[in-house]
């Protein structure tokens, strides 16, 4: 990567003047300066948030997966691979729990924020390099929903399906049913907006996040593992992090 230098040009103000280069900094100069960064910390959160919204929108409508080489300062990178994705709320977004079990179920975003919370704060890695040490993420632990679904003995796995119309993921019954494996409804102490998967999304925190399907709108007990949508292209079905893909990154769990 090429990096870019400071201009080292005579017709730069100062460069060849030993006394414009030397010359102390005026009070006044320095209390407005150091202003000026206490106005950009108080402002930062808001920017931030900012930002986020802006990189979030244009992943909707960027099919192709540039938008998450996009710096933020947040530490996410957003990616989509759908055309476009519609948005859920309170009042449309549903969950179905179907496939091997005794009492296929539906819930609204009210029937999962009633239910016991659980809150997991670990670090979220990404298979392409990037980690956010710290992510707090809250909501139904899956087994939960699973043991009220009644799963069939014959079953061994966990379909996951997304309301962008293209994602999917899977996991074995047993890595489905641990304790830290959510169905997230609020990340980073906030309801998940529709950016990072909300209003409801998988959180599988000791996989890469590839495994953390946003926009989950479907749960089907299934016989056999069936490979979601990237490890149809590659990636490995068990993801767990540092021990798989061939990287190794620190556990985040």
């Amino acid at each position: 990567m090429k990096t870019e230098h400071p201009s080292q040009d005579r017709d730069v103000p100062g460069a060849g003047d030993p006394d414009a280069r030397g010359a102390p900094v005026g009070r006044r100069v320095l209390l407005g300066t150091l202003g000026l960064g206490a106005l950009g910390l108080a402002a930062a959160p808001s920017l931030q948030r900012g930002l986020e919204s802006f990189l979030a929108g244009a992943a909707d409508r960027d099919p192709t997966g540039l938008t998450g080489l996009l710096p933020n300062g947040g530490g996410f990178r957003y990616y989509s691979v759908a055309a476009s994705v519609p948005r859920e709320d309170a009042r449309t977004y549903r969950l179905t729990v179907d496939g091997l079990v005794d009492r296929p179920a539906s819930y609204a975003l009210a029937d999962l924020k009633a239910l016991p919370q659980t809150r997991i704060v670990r670090d979220v890695q990404c298979v392409t390099g990037w980690r956010v040490p710290g992510t707090p993420f809250e909501g139904v632990r899956l087994s939960r929903l699973l043991d009220t679904a009644g799963v069939r003995p014959t079953a061994r796995a966990v379909r996951f399906t997304c309301f962008d119309g293209t994602y999917s993921e899977s996991l074995t019954l047993d890595q489905a049913r641990r304790a830290d494996v959510l169905v997230a409804l609020r990340m980073r102490d906030e309801d998940i907006g529709h950016g990072h998967g909300g209003p409801a999304r998988l959180y599988v925190a000791p996989m890469y996040f590839y495994k953390s399907a946003k926009w989950l709108s479907g749960i089907t007990v299934t016989e056999d593992v069936e490979p979601g949508y990237w490890e149809l292209r590659g990636y490995d079905v068990d993801a767990w992090v540092g021990r798989s893909n061939g990287r190794d990154d620190a556990p985040t769990s």
